[in-house]
């Protein structure tokens, strides 16, 4: 039987050893991986970080038609009108004034003010909501029309059973 007899040969090289460069270029692996991320989270926080208009500001601002943007208004319960064969829900929100502790007087006031800025907003594809009622105060994002009427493609509404108690007392005219 032969026996074979294996041979270690020594190399000049030295065994890989992470160097300089290796870490540098590990170094700008990380940073570019930071500068990514940050850059993914500040732009879904300002593209996600709308602030309200009020009514006042968007009927005063011409320069806003066919924007997106997303204003704060009070209902006029009469004028809310549903079709329940296109989904389609129409009302005119009232300028909010500033808000004091008492949202329930201070909507009131809003929609019995016949100097408040006012516009139509016209909803579509969306059911009719139980919270759509008078004096409920709605946010709605979307954008205002050539015609003056507000297109919404989102409807919110804060919910009018936290201050249903505090609703001023309506005034009898008849007596």
């Amino acid at each position: 039987m032969t026996q074979s007899t294996a041979a270690w040969e020594k190399t000049d090289k030295a065994p890989a050893v992470a160097g300089a460069g290796q870490r540098m270029r590990f170094l700008i692996g990380g940073v570019i991986i930071l500068v990514a991320i940050g850059f993914l989270i500040l732009n879904g926080t300002l593209n996600n970080a709308q602030y309200f208009m009020t009514v006042d500001e968007l009927v005063s601002r011409p320069e806003l038609v066919g924007q997106t943007v997303r204003i704060s208004g009070a209902v006029i319960g009469d004028t809310i009108e549903y079709d329940s064969s296109t989904l389609t829900i129409r009302f005119t929100l009232v300028n909010i004034p500033e808000q004091t502790d008492d949202l329930a007087r201070t909507l009131h006031l809003a929609v019995n003010d016949p100097d408040a800025a006012r516009v139509p907003v016209v909803v579509e594809n969306e059911p009719m909501p139980d919270l759509l009622q008078h004096e409920a105060q709605a946010i709605v994002t979307g954008q205002m029309g050539e015609d003056g009427v507000f297109h919404a493609d989102e409807l919110l509404l804060k919910c009018p059973t936290r201050y249903e108690e505090a609703v001023p007392e309506q005034v009898d005219e008849t007596g």
